[in-house]
C-alpha cells in the first residue's frame, strides 16, 4: 500500500462506520411521526388583534447630575458635593441608593460632564472641590472673591 490508498481506505472505513450507526438508530415511532406531520401541516391561527392598555407614564427620577444641577441653579454661591447630596436629600430630588460615598460618585459625574463637554457642560469648577452652575453669576462672584 501507498500513504495515499491506506488515506483512502480509513476515509471509507470512517464513512461505513457512521452509515452503519445510523442504520442502528431506531426508528420513530408511529406516534412521534404523526405529531411532527400535524406540527407541519397545522396553521397557526391568527388571533384577532386586541388594543393594549396605554401603559402608566411612571414619573422618571432625576438623576444625581440633573439633580445637582437643580440645587445649583437655587443656590447663591459654589457648593462642594458634600453639601449638594445634602440639599438633594432634603428637597427630595435625589437619594442615594445605598452607596457608601455619593459625594464621591457625584464628584466623579461633574467632572467627567465637565471634561467631556467641554464649554457646553453644566457646571464650572470654581474652586477646589467647588462647583457653580455654568453661567451663573456664583462662579463670577467666587473669582472676584478670590481676587479681592
Amino acid at each position: 500500500y501507498t500513504r495515499d490508498t491506506t488515506m483512502a481506505k480509513q476515509t471509507t472505513n470512517s464513512k461505513t462506520t457512521k452509515n452503519a450507526a445510523q442504520a442502528d438508530a431506531p426508528a420513530p415511532t408511529k406516534a412521534a411521526q404523526t405529531k411532527a406531520k400535524d406540527k407541519a401541516t397545522t396553521k397557526a391561527v391568527e388571533k384577532p388583534a386586541t388594543a393594549k392598555a396605554p401603559a402608566r407614564q411612571r414619573e422618571k427620577r432625576l438623576s444625581a447630575l440633573d439633580a445637582a444641577a437643580r440645587v445649583l441653579a437655587d443656590a447663591k454661591e459654589p457648593l462642594n458635593t458634600k453639601a449638594l447630596i445634602e440639599r438633594m436629600a432634603a428637597q427630595g430630588l435625589w437619594t442615594s441608593p445605598g452607596g457608601a460615598t455619593p459625594h464621591s460618585t457625584l464628584y466623579a459625574a461633574i467632572i467627567r460632564e465637565i471634561g467631556t463637554k467641554g464649554a457646553e457642560a453644566r457646571f464650572r469648577k470654581v474652586d477646589r472641590g467647588q462647583f457653580a452652575l455654568a453661567g451663573s453669576g456664583a462662579t463670577t462672584r467666587a473669582r472676584k472673591a478670590g481676587k479681592a
